[in-house]
């Protein structure tokens, strides 16, 4: 039995969760999101909020239980807070900044990296060397970052690169006389 299935998506302040067969949309003051569910779960109202069940007691179904209500609840948290994501560049000379709305990117190269911002998430670099990326759709805010991270991914030795905010880079010892 699967721990996560078995919890409701509870209903947040000012969201509407519609159902339509296997798709359920959900309408919150951020904007609109939808996911379609695999067969092997149904999705119905109740007064707790969206429960989500297993069609029957096969392994494919109880595996795709748990997923199916994280998807639902990652919807319906995106409309109503959205996520974000933070990057910290560290290195000399390595440096962010805002471009009208794309993010230039300075990493030792010998040209800029442009970035520009996909439909759905906002960039911000509050300072130089920390990247702030939003958006409510959680998927899509993860691949921005980690599309972000892969222009100079952190390096062993130094710890020069572009990091997640929360990540801690295993540094390597260098070399000895």
């Amino acid at each position: 039995m699967s721990r996560i299935g078995k919890k409701p998506v509870a209903p947040v302040g000012g969201v509407t969760v519609t159902i339509d067969g296997q798709q359920v949309t959900a309408k919150g003051s951020k904007g609109e999101l939808s996911v379609v569910l695999v067969d092997l779960v149904k999705p119905e109202m109740s007064d707790e909020g969206v429960v989500v069940s297993p069609v029957d007691d096969s392994r494919e179904a109880r595996s795709a239980w748990g997923m199916s209500r994280t998807l639902l609840q990652n919807i319906v948290t995106g409309v109503s807070t959205g996520f974000e994501r933070k990057l910290a560049i560290t290195g000399v000379g390595y440096r962010a900044q805002m471009q009208g709305s794309d993010l230039k990117l300075s990493l030792g190269f010998s040209h800029e990296v442009i970035f520009k911002a996909p439909d759905g998430i906002q960039l911000a670099a509050p300072t130089q060397t920390e990247i702030i990326v939003s958006g409510i759709d959680k998927q899509q805010v993860g691949q921005v970052a980690a599309d972000i991270r892969e222009f100079r991914p952190p390096e062993p030795y130094k710890g020069k690169g572009v990091r997640y905010a929360d990540e801690h880079v295993v540094r390597k010892e260098g070399k000895k006389k």
